[in-house]
């Protein structure tokens, strides 16, 4: 895409399966009508949903994931809307040693049954990395570490595949004091920087 520029300085050998996710989830707007939450018609988004609802992408992806969180040393993730719901998902079908706990944190306290807003197996006494499929701002992954850290979770970290650098979303999350860790960060040329969004 145009002005769009991969940086792929943060990504391990992954057999050409990151490049592989973008072209998946890269939407041009010449062909679709784009737009943001503003209302505004936008040239370009990442619909980050359509490689990692595919089982083409999903194993290979999760491996990647559980690879790097046991690597780093942690061995519960959680996630947050559909794109965490589905890394955390991924990772978790992958064997190894030890096994990872997954949970997954709700936009709301569910009104009835347990009325949980973290759901799933996750030790409050373990640290938790959240998992997300792109930072931008940082402002849904802040929402989501401090509904986790009101529930009594000791959230280390977060892990995406996807970085807009022009977010500056990696700032607010490391001056919260995590760690961070993203597959690829993507840049883009000035003049296009008013022309993006994600889904």
């Amino acid at each position: 895409m145009k002005g769009v520029n991969e940086d792929q300085s943060t990504v391990s050998d992954d057999d050409g399966l990151i490049a592989e996710i973008y072209e998946m989830a890269l939407i041009d707007g010449k062909h679709e009508n784009l737009i943001d939450p503003t209302g505004n018609k936008i040239d370009w988004l990442l619909d980050l949903r359509l490689p990692l609802l595919d089982g083409r992408v999903s194993g290979r992806l999760g491996k990647l994931i559980a690879d790097r969180m046991r690597s780093a040393g942690y061995r519960q993730v959680t996630g947050y809307g559909f794109g965490g719901t589905a890394m955390v998902c991924a990772a978790l079908n992958v064997e190894g040693h030890p096994p990872l706990k997954g949970g997954f944190v709700r936009p709301h306290r569910k009104p009835h049954g347990r009325q949980l807003l973290v759901e799933g197996p996750l030790d409050p006494h373990a640290p938790v990395i959240l998992l997300d499929d792109l930072l931008n701002s940082g402002q849904t992954a802040l929402k989501a570490i401090s509904q986790l850290q009101g529930e009594g979770f000791h959230v280390a970290g977060y892990f995406s595949i996807f970085e807009y650098n022009w977010g500056h979303g990696r700032e607010k999350l490391e001056q919260a004091g995590l760690w961070v860790d993203t597959l690829m960060e993507l840049t883009i040329s000035q003049s296009h920087s008013e022309n993006s969004d994600s889904v």
